[in-house]
């Protein structure tokens, strides 16, 4: 292992070296205006308005906040952004983001989709992994009613087995192409039966090497306990446990929710409850490593810091394809790009699909970096500070 010095996220020359001005100066406009909330919701409710009335706000779209968080529109079009990436040793993952299918039909076309990711992905090694909503391959109703213990119906049962169906075609293609397949984390009251699918196709596919990877929302208060759980069901059964680690993504939801049917919150009660367990979750993984394949996904820069020194602790070299550290493309670059130049495996998800259809996932990346705390304000010093040593630079070169 060589030796490695710590890893500092303040370099703004390192954080932005993909960017040119103007790139940088369109960040700059675009994380300024997520400081307001309420300019955030009016523009996001106007957005959705433009698109009903068919009025041609696509361009603005896809030139401003579409460009900035995703790939493209296709694969294809996803190219540059992963080529881009590539320059500087971040891989890419691709995320087809298309959501709010609801016919059979719809989850088997998004099953394809994802599947030509995972044929992309099979000689590049710019795609290190590809990944998949369990909600964008079946109903969340029936992934619900399974979970309560209802009795299904026929047509049910027969939806149901055409979901495991997708799912490990999904699977064996990432296994058949060697692609690394994570499996996104959902809301708790479908999240077991997510669970029991993920771990079905872990015995079969992470015999030899960690191929399928389940998502843990470490804001849950039994997620912990799940992770460990969950390795030793894995491993009892000969195979290897992939994890992904999150804080997560739906904790107003789950906390109306509760409020509403009247049971206990599933999530943690404040955000250092999330912080302590996510970071015990990480050493968790870093002590069991030679049977784990962890992603650990945050933007927090405590975390990331921390995994790294518990990796030197243990010796493993930064370059060791059993661990990685993943954010969002158009986010936390000053992680990523650090992260990367130390020698560390980063990958990025980097969305695509037509502009309408993703608009969801823009309006909730919007959403995020004007509601979270810390997170636009952070974005935007760093940009501040980049744009500001540059024309530092760019003056301390003119003739006197």
């Amino acid at each position: 292992m060589k030796a490695t010095k710590p890893v500092s996220f303040e370099d703004t020359s390192v954080a932005f070296s993909s960017k040119s001005n103007y790139r940088l100066f369109k960040m700059y406009l675009l994380f300024g205006g997520m400081h307001f909330n309420k300019l955030v919701k009016i523009a996001n409710n106007l957005i959705s308005f433009f698109f009903k009335i068919n009025f041609p706000v696509k361009p603005l779209i896809k030139y401003t906040v579409f460009e900035h968080f995703c790939g493209g529109e296709t694969i294809l079009e996803s190219e540059k952004t992963i080529r881009e990436l590539a320059k500087f040793n971040i891989g890419a993952i691709l995320d087809y983001s298309v959501e709010g299918e609801k016919t059979e039909q719809g989850f088997d076309k998004t099953a394809e989709e994802i599947i030509r990711t995972i044929n992309k992905s099979r000689d590049s090694d710019d795609i290190p992994f590809c990944v998949f909503k369990p909600t964008g391959v079946a109903p969340a109703d029936l992934l619900t009613k399974i979970q309560s213990g209802a009795k299904l119906t026929e047509q049910e049962c027969q939806s149901f087995q055409m979901v495991k169906t997708r799912v490990e075609n999904i699977c064996h293609e990432a296994h058949r192409c060697n692609t690394r397949i994570l499996i996104d984390g959902e809301e708790s009251w479908m999240q077991d039966t997510i669970d029991e699918l993920a771990y079905e196709m872990m015995v079969k596919f992470n015999r030899e090497k960690v191929v399928v990877y389940n998502t843990f929302q470490m804001y849950r208060t039994d997620m912990l306990d799940n992770l460990k759980s969950a390795f030793s069901m894995v491993i009892d059964r000969g195979s290897l446990l992939g994890a992904k680690l999150v804080r997560g993504a739906y904790m107003e939801k789950e906390r109306d929710r509760a409020a509403e049917m009247g049971y206990v919150s599933p999530i943690q009660p404040d955000k250092a409850s999330s912080d302590r367990d996510f970071n015990l979750a990480l050493k968790f993984c870093v002590d069991n490593y030679d049977a784990i394949g962890l992603c650990s996904g945050t933007h927090n820069e405590y975390s990331n810091l921390y995994l790294t020194q518990l990796m030197e602790e243990k010796k493993i070299d930064p370059a060791d394809p059993i661990i990685f550290f993943a954010q969002l493309y158009g986010m936390s670059d000053n992680i990523s790009f650090n992260l990367s130049k130390s020698g560390y495996n980063v990958v990025k998800y980097v969305p695509y699909g037509p502009v309408q259809a993703v608009l969801p996932y823009l309006f909730r990346r919007s959403q995020e970096n004007s509601s979270v705390a810390g997170q636009s304000s952070r974005e935007f010093a760093y940009i501040k500070r980049e744009i500001k040593r540059r024309l530092g630079m760019s003056r301390s070169t003119q003739p006197g």
